[in-house]
């Protein structure tokens, strides 16, 4: 069974820096691209960037510069470290499969103090 975790969520001050984790298990990570997305308070959930398997980036404009996307293929994990943190940024970030419809995890919450 197919599972990815998120974690390294919490609160932070504008201005600071967040790292988080995307672990999976069940499934080869590295032959798959792997989004990070982020659902605000009211807000429809919306895509941050993703990794391709080869390892090219690509990211929401929002974030483009602050938010940086890698993977660690030997630990079937990916990350997002996150800089420069706004207010705008407070969410709950998930991650998953990119261009699948797989079910959403828990996500991690982070939450930035202006």
């Amino acid at each position: 069974q197919v599972q990815l975790v998120e974690s390294g969520g919490g609160l932070v001050q504008a201005g600071g820096s967040l790292r988080l984790s995307c672990a999976a298990s069940g499934i080869i990570f590295s032959i798959n691209a792997v989004g990070w997305f982020r659902q605000a308070p009211g807000k429809q959930r919306e895509l941050v960037g993703f990794i391709t398997s080869g390892g090219r980036t690509n990211y929401a404009s929002s974030v483009k510069g602050r938010f940086t996307i890698s993977r660690d293929n030997a630990k079937n994990t990916v990350y997002l470290q996150m800089d420069s943190l706004k207010s705008e940024d407070t969410a709950v970030y998930y991650c998953n499969l990119y261009g699948s419809n797989r079910p959403w995890g828990q996500g991690t919450q982070v939450t930035v103090s202006s």
